[in-house]
């Protein structure tokens, strides 16, 4: 019997399910485990909920650029996107813990609340997904012109993997910016995302005798990180696993548009609802939900489940209050453009009666 082709629309199709995925399997990773546990290695493999996450909106962002490659607006959306969310919860976690101090004391509170520099100066963690986030929306404009002009440019993210090895291993260059290898390690993907972005725009299919390909690369992938987890964790570079993430993830997506494509209504809705709660869920869930949860040494399921039953709610109240914000903005952004217009058409009136 022949198999289906796959259907590479469906990453498309199902994004919001995949995003809701990934969320859940960020929480997941972040809920703590002894390391002696059985099944600590599994449990760090939610850790490719972030590689899923940039995946998918690589593809999200070529979707939108081809049909409106308008820099401007591409920043004021994506950003729009980021921000309110992000000032909120940014204002909410680092004030109450900052107590006064000198000047620098006060420029580095506002370096944290505006672009989290605490990351890019000495690798804090918090957040560190939302600076990360920034930074590559910023490069995503130039990169999707140059492989629409020029689409040799599409094998960068191989120059990217090069990149991770010289930083892990080039001492003068890992002095510099190996404190960031958790950001360097993500960079391919994200740019991967955007490659594949039109691949799927076209709904290209894949023969479907390739889900066997699809499964041995899965499994490969999947079983020797959570070895390397479980047994050599501490013991080697983190970017190594990291780069097995790249096909796990991919794979991994594939696999996932199999299952939503036959799971009952219900149960996409449910994982689109998280889906589209996914940064304000990764937002709240560690510093302002699991960091006192876990005070009370519960086992890992209820943590995880108790987690879960907080977070979207307080997610969803922020989502709400951030939509109003962003619309606000919108509306007014949209006023200083007509505002610009008119005042452009008024000039040139002028200059015509001259």
């Amino acid at each position: 019997m022949k198999i289906k082709d796959i259907e590479l629309a469906n990453i498309s199709r199902f994004r919001g399910e995949l995003m809701g995925a990934a969320m859940l399997f960020i929480i997941l990773f972040h809920v703590g485990l002894p390391r002696e546990d059985t099944f600590y290695g599994l449990r760090r493999m939610g850790n490719v909920g972030v590689d899923m996450f940039l995946f998918l909106s690589g593809i999200g962002l070529w979707f939108s650029w081809v049909k409106n490659p308008d820099v401007k607006r591409f920043f004021i959306r994506r950003y729009l996107r980021i921000y309110p969310a992000w000032l909120i919860i940014a204002c909410l976690f680092y004030i109450p813990r900052f107590h006064g101090g000198s000047t620098w004391d006060w420029i580095y509170l506002f370096g944290e609340i505006s672009i989290n520099w605490g990351f890019w100066l000495h690798d804090e963690l918090n957040f560190w997904y939302i600076p990360a986030t920034m930074m590559l929306y910023l490069f995503a404009p130039g990169y999707m012109e140059l492989i629409k002009r020029h689409p040799i440019y599409r094998w960068l993210p191989v120059v990217m993997v090069m990149w991770c090895i010289l930083v892990q291993y080039v001492t003068p260059i890992h002095q510099a910016v190996g404190h960031l290898e958790i950001f360097w390690s993500r960079v391919p993907i994200f740019f991967i995302g955007i490659n594949m972005g039109e691949m799927v725009r076209r709904k290209d299919t894949l023969d479907g005798a390739s889900i066997w390909m699809i499964w041995i690369m899965f499994l490969m992938t999947l079983l020797s990180s959570i070895f390397l987890e479980q047994v050599k964790h501490g013991h080697f570079p983190l970017f190594l696993e990291r780069m097995l993430y790249i096909p796990l993830t991919v794979t991994s997506i594939l696999l996932l548009n199999r299952i939503f494509r036959r799971t009952p209504k219900w149960v996409n809705k449910a994982f689109m609802f998280v889906g589209a709660l996914s940064l304000e869920a990764y937002l709240i869930h560690i510093h302002f939900v699991l960091y006192y949860i876990e005070k009370w040494h519960w086992s890992y399921w209820p943590t995880f489940f108790t987690c879960i039953a907080i977070t979207l709610p307080a997610s969803w109240i922020l989502a709400k209050i951030v939509g109003w914000i962003s619309k606000k903005l919108e509306i007014t952004n949209e006023k200083l453009q007509m505002r610009n217009e008119k005042g452009k058409g008024k000039n040139l009136n002028k200059n015509r009666s001259l």
